[in-house]
């Protein structure tokens, strides 16, 4: 029996509009459909978007990840009344995401001002079994009498990036008086982007189409029965001059190939063919929380659903971006999040897409070489924010002051250079959790000696040692530090590596080595104090501190920066986020527990949450030192940075980062998962609310269910070879067996 997972929304409201769009988003990977509504309202955005086509608005701007005309959108009229929520008396409103397979649902019962009542049914899908495929359904049904129902939809270029037009339109063509067929070209990169639309409707009626205004659209008359339904079925492709299956054709000849092919094929078999692929996803990824609170699974079900929309498995050109395909916020631009947030959930459910998101760097490494020369240095200076270019896509300034006008400067992409050790440690986790040694060969080792040329041109010298100075951390409400612990941390363990796999894999390359070993010996490491704290960076324990509790409750607002300026946040003890406790979950055996516990203690009470990569990191390392309470309050506010009540908290998507570390904190912190060779060791810290955890792990060509109770732990190897297991520090054999299960109060006895 198929277990549910449904997103609802209960009611209607405006300030709420925007937020459903990105929670109720559908996507493929390849293409990302905002769950806006079908009628128009002035408060939402429709957004559709297709991976790696970006466009620049104008010279010296970053890379906008370009909004596509829209084809989801329907004008209805009945009797000549517009059809909207906004008028007449909503009797009943119900719109719900089934997450089992990717159908966004809208049921509306509807009187209008005369006393007609109507009942409304939308639906539709991004196909995930054809990546190109957008379909829907609209069902009116008149209730009381006779009524003339008269439906416009088409192809809707008018869609902007707040504002920008990125399109040109090249032809808008109807053939056969049965597709719509519209061609388009971005105005700076030059990519064609071609859409094709065809609809049916249940019974005969007045058909015509019209082009005018950037728009191509077909309306369609009927005369409808009271008690009959008028049911309309509308069939959207979307080909890009960048899609590799296109075997030779135009997008256009591709747009009209597909559309043939769905001959004779209606709404609900094609979303079958698609929902079936959803069924497979869940059998093999599927996280099962038994929780006091239902919650707990619907945001663990929401964020896998996400993080597979979102990834860009077709093609190893595009990354993720941090609101995946959901939204127009930071341009759709790919960060840190894609290594260290996302990458490892596919890493142990999918191997393939993790050597994906990789290869995207690689395939950029000339790129971030040229960047590192143009600043001065050697080796790759990957950019802070990416696109299809590999180009440094960050914005030079952010927001206005309105009292001044000056403009916010923006110094993530010339000194937050963490991203370039944070590529590596991906890198050398692949290899870990795969043995893909043809990949490391090549273009891992490649990667990791880049990466590390750059760290050891990028260290200056202060009183015998080497420093890396003027760096921004994780932590971006200090900026321009001397030493960040997480950042010489990162780049250590950067050339450690280098230098690790250039011996195993015969990288003869003396000079390399030599400089490469001077570096790690004198590299400055920061160390606890006498007090057992790891200076963030040189000055950050000697800063003055400032009650932050107003601004905890607040969190992820930003109000901070309304009452000091972004310089004097700089001069104080006030964290964005984790910056030592980030360190502190990458690297759990650098240092002592009481160390750990004693910095998470010490660094959150300073630390606002103002990014939405913050709390789920917390919740791992308070889970692992043993806090599960504190863990699993840290857990679900991280839940709520999208699912919670605040009416704007996602309105230019979702936050891609968030979700997949939701997935990091139930692995790598309750069930407390880590790795070595062939080794798994698991000390679970489940927290009281829950009474099992069920996850699916894929480790060096091992498929593995892993159950954890609070008495008991049971791990299915579904196949691979067998593999050591530790539980608390004792160990476990397989002796043949395909399933273990180990007492945990036994263990605990002894």
């Amino acid at each position: 029996m198929t277990r549910e997972r449904i997103l609802r929304e209960q009611h209607f409201d405006l300030n709420f509009i925007k937020k459903y769009e990105s929670l109720m988003a559908q996507g493929n990977g390849y293409l990302g459909l905002r769950a806006s509504h079908e009628e128009a309202y002035t408060e939402q955005t429709r957004g559709m978007y297709t991976a790696g086509i970006y466009n620049r608005p104008m010279e010296g701007e970053s890379a906008d990840l370009v909004n596509f005309p829209d084809v989801a959108g329907f004008r209805i009229k009945i009797d000549g009344t517009l059809f909207s929520l906004l008028a007449g008396e909503v009797r009943s409103y119900e719109r719900e995401l089934d997450l089992s397979t990717g159908e966004l649902r809208r049921e509306i019962l509807w009187r209008k001002s005369d006393g007609a009542e109507f009942r409304f049914l939308f639906r539709r899908f991004v196909s995930k079994d054809d990546l190109h495929l957008v379909a829907s359904e609209v069902r009116v049904t008149s209730l009381d009498r006779e009524a003339r129902i008269e439906v416009v939809t088409g192809i809707d270029a008018q869609q902007t990036n707040h504002g920008s037009q990125h399109l040109i339109e090249k032809e808008v063509r109807v053939l056969d008086e049965d597709v719509m067929l519209g061609t388009y070209r971005t105005s700076q990169s030059g990519h064609t982007a071609a859409l094709a639309a065809t609809v049916a409707g249940s019974a005969a009626g007045k058909e015509s189409f019209a082009a005018k205004n950037r728009q191509l659209v077909m309306s369609v008359k009927v005369e409808a029965a009271a008690g009959e339904p008028y049911v309309f079925e509308k069939k959207a492709v979307v080909y890009t001059s960048l899609d590799r299956d296109l075997d030779g054709r135009t997008p256009e000849a591709a747009c009209l190939d597909a559309l043939a092919g769905y001959a004779g094929k209606d709404y609900g078999t094609l979303l079958r063919n698609s929902a079936a692929k959803w069924t497979a996803f869940w059998r093999d990824k599927e996280v099962l929380i038994s929780s006091a609170d239902p919650f707990d699974q619907l945001a663990l079900d929401f964020a896998l659903y996400h993080l597979e929309i979102m990834t860009p498995a077709h093609d190893e050109r595009f990354g993720v971006g941090a609101k995946g395909l959901t939204g127009e916020g930071y341009k759709g631009h790919v960060f840190w999040d894609a290594e260290m947030f996302i990458l490892p959930f596919h890493l142990l459910t999918e191997p393939r897409k993790a050597r994906q998101l990789l290869r995207y760097r690689y395939l950029k490494l000339e790129q971030a070489q040229e960047k590192a020369a143009r600043n001065g240095y050697e080796g790759a200076l990957f950019p802070w924010e990416s696109a299809l270019t590999g180009e440094e896509e960050t914005p030079e300034f952010a927001a206005i002051n309105i009292r001044t006008g000056d403009r916010q400067r923006i110094s993530s992409a010339v000194a937050e250079h963490h991203i370039v050790a944070d590529i590596a440690f991906a890198t050398v986790q692949y290899y870990l959790h795969t043995g893909d040694e043809e990949f490391m060969k090549t273009e891992g080792l490649a990667l990791l000696m880049e990466t590390g040329r750059f760290w050891m041109s990028r260290a200056s010298e202060r009183d015998g040692r080497l420093v890396l100075e003027d760096v921004i951390g994780p932590d971006e409400y200090t900026e321009h530090v001397d030493n960040n612990a997480f950042t010489n941390y990162m780049a250590r363990y950067n050339v450690e590596q280098a230098l690790r796999y250039m011996e195993q894999f015969g990288a003869e390359d003396e000079a390399y080595r030599d400089r490469a070993e001077a570096f790690l010996e004198r590299l400055y490491l920061p160390v606890p104090d006498a007090a057992g704290l790891i200076p963030q960076d040189d000055t950050f324990l000697s800063l003055p501190e400032i009650d932050l509790s107003a601004y905890k409750e607040n969190q992820g607002s930003q109000g901070i920066l309304l009452d000091y300026s972004r310089q004097e946040v700089n001069r104080m003890q006030i964290l964005k986020q984790a910056d030592v406790v980030m360190l502190l979950y990458l690297f759990p055996d650098q240092f002592p527990l009481e160390v750990i516990a004693e910095n998470l203690a010490y660094y959150e009470a300073r630390t606002i949450h103002d990014s939405s990569l913050s709390k789920a990191v917390h919740a791992i390392v308070a889970a692992r030192c043993g806090e599960e309470e504190l863990a699993y309050r840290f857990f679900r506010e991280a839940c709520l940075i999208d699912l919670g009540p605040k009416p704007d908290s996602s309105d230019e998507g979702i936050h891609g980062a968030s979700l997949g570390a939701l997935w990091l904190a139930t692995v790598f912190g309750f069930a407390n998962v880590s790795f070595e060779g062939d080794c798994i060791r698991l000390d679970p810290k489940l927290p009281k609310e829950w009474s099992e955890l069920t996850f699916p792990l894929r480790y060096r060509g091992r498929h593995l269910e892993i159950s954890i109770s609070r008495s008991r732990i049971r791990i299915i190897r579904h196949s691979g070879p067998e593999l050591h297991v530790k539980v608390s520090g004792s160990e476990a054999e397989w002796n043949g067996r395909t399933e273990i299960s180990i007492d945990l109060f036994r263990k605990k006895a002894e």
